[in-house]
């Protein structure tokens, strides 16, 4: 007892002294009113207390940080509570995004299988239809997520671009507004070339059925003059409402084209021994830039999600999303495989024109097609003109608006008109549009912006999803390239024809 007494007298005698030394070195506690004496060497050292300071200062910065992270934990945002409660059902939903897929696509998928064959066309037929429904799910899923990040109720798809960037690692921070731009722009290419292929089709229909019922030998170009000018009204619209009667309209004509073609699919018996099982190597392309083009309906994913009032039925089984895919995919496998079957090495860029000429049911279907792609037109021409207007209607003065819609309307369609009487072939137009606008939108972006979003600690066991969206930003490059190649080499071979 005695030792240890001692052993803690001069254990707190030499710690007073060390205390007494240091402090006596330290000119941080001479008191107030007194001069400090003068120092043999200036303090080379900080004082022993600074550390002390700072360390206190962390340590309230960690436990304000805490505070914070405690409460976000506790009252995380939810976006799908913050939708419109009369917001569209999700049986609307699902109409929606079935009639935007059930379109000039499905009529262009027996030239589809007849560039691949029927095995290989309807096997990657599946395998396709698959990636494009995971490419909408990974994106529409990211959306929400950033939505919850960002603390609001919906995004469209540049603007989830935008936000995933903005949040996402630093390195890609200041390319946030560069996304979405780039999709905005990708967007609005996307439609005004599908409008153009819109043109051909109603000329090439309009063009078949006049010129064999009046025995006319007229180009098809003049047809393409001709549809021009409905377009030009049609085009002028700029509110949603008032094309609401010419969807339904359209709808309807849908529907009784798709009885018509089916009734002459399966009128004959059907020969399937002169058909190849795959087709010629150098038509591969052609066929993924087809699929691709009938079923990437990226651009209106987000819009019908993001106007649903229950947001959380889009995605999971069977979900709004999966339905729509899985009866567009099958759809499009039974049209492509029979049409093909059906007609062989006659078809056609749209089946509709393979129906016999002169007989009035066929050529009621092809009109009633026209006219429904007409009435579509303006629909089409909406989107990228809302996107177009938004970013540049602030150049102009309130009360130009007006006449700056109109003339800038109607010189977009002139220009889409001169495209398509450039290129008035229904096949190869198909392909390219498919190949450069909707394998980067449908496919890379998506893959892209989920790999932002999870980088670098959410990409799974062993980065598979890293590992899964390097090879559909390959697979999406390598259609781009293959296709638009292959469209543009028939391209050159059709005028080489005409000369």
């Amino acid at each position: 007892m005695i030792e240890d007494c001692d052993c803690g007298r001069k254990f707190r005698m030499r710690r007073g002294c060390l205390t007494s030394g240091e402090m006596a070195d330290n000119k941080g506690f001479t008191p107030d009113g007194q001069e400090s004496l003068p120092s043999a060497s200036p303090v080379e050292n900080p004082p022993p207390y600074t550390d002390s300071m700072v360390t206190l200062n962390d340590f309230n910065s960690k436990a304000n940080l805490t505070e914070k992270e405690i409460s976000l934990t506790e009252d995380p945002y939810h976006p799908f509570e913050h939708r419109d409660p009369n917001g569209a059902s999700a049986g609307g939903a699902l109409a929606h995004l079935l009639k935007s897929s059930l379109g000039t696509g499905i009529l262009a998928m027996p030239m589809a299988f007849h560039n691949a064959g029927l095995a290989f066309g309807m096997a990657m037929t599946l395998i396709v239809g698959f990636l494009c429904t995971h490419c909408v799910h990974i994106l529409v899923k990211t959306s929400h997520n950033i939505c919850r990040d960002a603390k609001v109720s919906a995004l469209g798809f540049a603007e989830t671009a935008e936000k995933v960037f903005e949040y996402g690692p630093k390195g890609m921070r200041p390319y946030s507004n560069f996304a979405k731009q780039f999709v905005d722009i990708g967007l609005m290419a996307t439609y005004y070339a599908a409008a153009c292929v819109y043109i051909v089709f109603i000329a090439t229909s309009f063009h078949d059925v006049i010129n064999y019922d009046l025995k006319i030998n007229w180009d098809v170009r003049i047809y393409i003059a001709l549809t021009v000018i409905p377009c030009l009204l049609i085009g002028q619209i700029r509110e949603l409402k008032w094309l609401v009667p010419f969807s339904m309209m359209a709808n309807i004509f849908i529907v009784v084209t798709f009885v018509i073609t089916l009734y002459y699919m399966f009128d004959e018996p059907l020969v399937y021994s002169d058909k190849p099982l795959i087709a010629k190597a150098a038509n591969i392309p052609l066929f993924f830039a087809t699929v691709i083009f009938a079923m990437e309906g990226i651009g209106v994913v987000m819009p019908v999600e993001n106007s649903m009032r229950k947001p959380q039925h889009f995605l999971g089984c069977p979900g709004v999303l999966n339905t729509a895919m899985v009866t567009v995919v099958s759809l499009y496998a039974i049209i492509g495989f029979f049409g093909y079957v059906r007609f062989g090495d006659q078809v056609r860029g749209s089946i509709t024109l393979n129906l016999p000429e002169g007989a009035w049911l066929g050529d009621t279907a092809k009109l009633l097609m026209a006219v429904a792609i007409l009435f579509t037109f303006g629909l089409q021409f909406y989107v990228p003109n809302e996107i177009l207007w938004r970013k540049i209607s602030h150049k102009f003065s309130p009360e130009k608006h007006n006449i700056t819609q109109i003339l800038l309307r109607s010189g977009i369609i002139l220009l889409s008109g001169g495209v398509a009487a450039a290129i008035p072939n229904l096949e190869p137009f198909i392909s390219l549009v498919g190949a450069v606008f909707f394998s980067l939108l449908g496919i890379f972006v998506p893959s892209f912006v989920e790999t932002v979003y999870l980088w670098p600690d959410r990409l799974g066991v062993c980065k598979w999803k890293l590992v899964k969206n390097i090879f559909l930003g390959v697979f999406s490059i390598l259609a781009l390239v293959a296709g638009a190649v292959a469209s543009i080499n028939e391209i050159i071979e059709m005028y080489s024809g005409d000369d």
